[in-house]
């Protein structure tokens, strides 16, 4: 019959060994597949597989024994290579004979039931760092294969993840945290809510948010809300009272509204109000609530576009004798900037002893400080273009920008362009670590090259410098960019936009299956995995790589023209 290990017991972890694939269960899988599939050279040619032991953290030491963890790794690293339901991953595994054949099961194997998967996935998550040991083992295994030879080069890229949950307005987003409080409390403590709730809630909050029939008007709309947010306190003072469960304030949902209504209202000597973005304290993006179902879920914006969610970035090897393999994910909150994971990426790459020598990045991901830090502390060379220079100067033909004048950093001074030397080297007040360098006005004003250099009417110019280091590299980076062996060099980077669209597009990346970071973190990872399997079949079956799609009808021009 089915088994199931979410009975609530204890579970234990009896290890098992690879036995192999039973002789009927190959007989019939080579009969059936006579040019093999994927899953046969899965266990065939790039043995991916798993022992028990490796995810021992996960179970207790005593406790009834357990379904083979190794065997429902593989399970679902299979169920993201097919974007397939817990229910329909079950299905195959009782009736598919290549997945059988991976997994070394009978013909007549009954399987398990689906929520055993859920299971596990809540215990990788649950276990430190757990949830990366199925994308670290494959990826060792393909190490192994010999197919991680081009780590010395990567390139990395980022895109939005949107949240399992629905997008809500403020007037929705309050009214449905209320009503699923509600929901968990009826649940749990459903007699003494009955004992004092208003009847006019029933009707109010017994459908979901999106069942409501919301008002048009302005008027009717902010009544509504302040309706909602007076019910909100009403739940929170009675929750408080001592005939309230003591146990029932400290539910999540319960918890939820609580930081909501912080979020979200405040009290005056007119009632409840709504906060307003600018006049009353409105939480930042990086800390405000979107959804009652997914706590985790941040608004993020970029290049004008929003999203509720998270943000993923992949890091891939990029050298054309081997196959493009993801050698690094990391799952952040939608309001994450890049250029504050870079680092974390390089400590993941340096853990699993794939630190490149090369790191090609967009503008998101450096800036001069790490650039500096890259190098000293993991040896990589950041690839990408920085900022360019935002001042009038550097737009203007002919403008005495920073790199026209000359730094003696050990006498802390600066020559300008016309031959003239600072008078001031100061640390800049309000920025540790910057230094503001002032020149004379008896230099500056009869200079001819004034134009050029300063709008400053009545003073003298003056330039900011980052500190040594980061100035230098800075100043050179800038240099090396406007060259045709740098550009050509990071040409390169644009081929990690084929693996997002891969991601996004064959691996249903763009919205996670599952609420909150953690969970969506191990939804990044097992689609990281498909992809480098897939990848990696591509490559020893000779299709490691597809051309860029071009339209015949349009090149039609340029064979004319040609």
């Amino acid at each position: 019959g089915l088994v199931s290990i979410v009975d609530g017991g204890v579970v234990s972890l009896r290890p098992g060994e690879d036995r192999g694939v039973p002789e009927q269960t190959a007989r019939l899988a080579r009969a059936a597949f006579r040019r093999g599939n994927v899953y046969l050279r899965m266990r065939d040619e790039l043995r991916v597989r798993f022992d028990d032991r490796e995810f021992g953290e996960l179970f207790a030491v005593r406790g009834r024994p357990g379904l083979s963890p190794a065997r429902l790794a593989l399970v679902s690293v299979l169920q993201f290579m097919e974007n397939l339901t817990d229910r329909q991953a079950a299905d195959m595994v009782r009736g598919r004979i290549d997945w059988k054949y991976l997994l070394g099961l009978e013909l007549d194997d009954a399987g398990f039931d689906a929520s055993v998967l859920s299971e596990f996935r809540s215990r990788l998550v649950d276990a430190d760092a757990a949830e990366r040991l199925i994308f670290d083992r494959v990826l060792g295994i393909l190490r192994e294969a010999g197919m991680l030879g081009g780590a010395r080069r990567q390139r990395s890229d980022s895109t939005h993840v949107l949240a399992a949950v629905r997008s809500l307005n403020r007037l929705e987003l309050v009214g449905e945290t209320l009503r699923a409080a509600l929901e968990a409390l009826a649940g749990v403590a459903g007699p003494w809510l009955a004992g004092w709730v208003p009847t006019d809630w029933y009707e109010r909050y017994g459908p979901r948010i999106d069942q409501w029939r919301l008002p048009k008007s302005e008027t009717e709309r902010v009544t509504l809300t302040q309706t909602i947010a007076e019910d909100g306190y009403t739940l929170a003072g009675a929750l408080s009272r001592p005939d309230a469960p003591a146990w029932a304030a400290e539910l999540s949902a319960v918890q939820t509204l609580r930081t909501v209504w912080i979020q979200q209202f405040y009290r005056d000597e007119r009632g409840a109000r709504l906060r307003e973005p600018k006049e009353d304290g409105l939480a930042p993006a990086a800390d405000r609530i979107v959804s009652a179902y997914d706590t985790d879920a941040r608004y993020g914006m970029k290049r004008g576009h929003g999203w509720e969610g998270y943000k993923v970035h992949l890091c891939e090897t990029c050298t054309d004798d081997h196959p493009h393999l993801i050698t690094a994910v990391l799952t952040t909150a939608a309001t994450v900037c890049d250029v504050q994971v870079t680092d974390q990426i390089h400590q993941a790459q340096a853990a699993r002893d794939l630190t490149p020598d090369e790191h090609l990045v967009d503008a998101g991901y450096i800036d001069a400080e790490l650039l500096i830090t890259a190098r000293r502390n993991h040896g990589i060379t950041l690839t990408g273009p920085v900022l360019p220079d935002a001042s009038w100067q550097a737009h203007t033909d002919g403008g005495h920008t920073l790199p026209t004048f000359t730094i003696d950093w050990d006498q802390q001074q600066a020559t300008c362009p016309a031959g003239a030397t600072s008078i001031s080297w100061k640390q800049h007040p309000s920025q540790p670590g910057k230094t503001t360098v002032l020149f004379s006005r008896t230099d500056c004003m009869p200079c001819p090259d004034r134009p050029k250099c300063t709008r400053n009417t009545s003073g003298a110019r003056s330039i900011s410098l980052a500190p040594r280091e980061q100035q230098q590299a800075l100043t050179q980076a800038r240099t090396d960019q406007q060259t045709t062996t740098w550009q050509r060099r990071y040409a390169t980077r644009a081929g990690v936009e084929g693996t997002i669209s891969q991601a996004v597009r064959a691996y249903r990346l763009r919205r996670t299956r599952y609420t909150g970071q953690p969970k969506t973190h191990l939804n990044s990872l097992l689609t990281a995995t498909a992809i480098n399997i897939a990848r990696a079949d591509a490559w020893i079956t000779g299709h490691p790589l597809h051309p860029t799609r071009h339209s015949r009808f349009a090149q039609l021009q340029y064979d004319l023209a040609a």
